[in-house]
């Protein structure tokens, strides 16, 4: 039987990495994608292809799919990981900032979908899986642009799915909860780029940083996050919301039973910001 060709944006580490170690381990030809090739040099060294790829650049996006599927005859499998988040409060979010988020967390994915998806059709079988968040369903105090990009995506995976019934191709939806990443780094970084010394907000900086590194409190181990998700991926039947790892759970339910101003003092209790 042919092996799944599996193309993965956003390997260079996290949930990307594992997730093409996982399905590596299980037998699926994996193409993996970074920004930076020597990020994801030791891939290549187990037999992977790897390319560069800014999921931001529509043309370099088709390009590559191009060639893998000149390389590998098919694309079985696409995997929408890459994106990061915009942290701060949303009152003072650049507008550059904020089509920045949207053009890698929503856009992107929505890109290479359409260009993958053509070589699934053609063989009326393939899987698209995107990565979004239990912040997608569940906004928080200082994350309100990532939550909203998440958010975004799950909308239209869940039209995708819908729509791309006739063809063959299932959409799966994986929404992640604390996962041990370089996330609050990343987001860190952010603030103190955004956060000036005359916002609103310069008196709660350490609420808004805690908020970016809270997802790496007690979080799941990667690898454990990326063996059940690529059962989920293989599975004869995946399902189309897949919800793994701590929090993922909860967070949707209070959303779901809390009435709203009581949710809300919740969220500002744990994240601030506080009178």
């Amino acid at each position: 039987m042919d092996k799944k060709i599996a193309f993965i944006t956003g390997c260079s580490s996290g949930i990307g990495k594992a997730l093409a170690l996982a399905l590596h381990q299980r037998d699926c030809r994996i193409v993996a994608t970074a920004r930076n090739l020597d990020s994801i040099s030791d891939l290549k060294a187990k037999g992977m292809a790897v390319h560069s790829l800014d999921v931001t650049d529509e043309e370099q996006c088709r390009r590559i799919v191009e060639k893998v599927e000149d390389d590998e005859k098919k694309i079985d499998i696409l995997i929408n990981n890459a994106g990061y988040g915009l942290m701060g409060p949303a009152i003072e979010l650049p507008g550059k900032e904020l089509a920045r988020q949207f053009e890698t967390n929503v856009i992107a994915p929505m890109v290479l979908t359409g260009l993958a998806a053509r070589s699934m059709k053609r063989n009326n079988a393939g899987l698209i899986v995107n990565i979004g968040s239990v912040s997608g369903i569940t906004a928080t105090p200082f994350s309100g642009a990532y939550c909203a990009s998440k958010a975004a995506l799950h909308a239209l995976s869940d039209a995708l799915r819908m729509e791309l019934t006739p063809f063959g191709i299932r959409v799966m939806i994986v929404q992640p909860g604390a996962i041990q990443s370089d996330f609050g780094n990343t987001a860190g970084k952010i603030i103190s780029r955004i956060l000036k010394k005359d916002s609103w907000y310069h008196p709660f900086k350490a609420e808004v940083e805690a908020r970016a590194k809270a997802s790496q409190k007690n979080a799941t181990p990667t690898h454990e996050f990326a063996d059940q998700l690529a059962d989920q991926i293989l599975s004869d039947q995946p399902r189309p919301v897949v919800r793994l790892g701590r929090v993922s759970t909860i967070m949707p339910l209070l959303k779901k039973l809390l009435p709203t101003p009581l949710l809300d003092k919740i969220l500002i209790r744990q994240f601030g910001p506080r009178r």
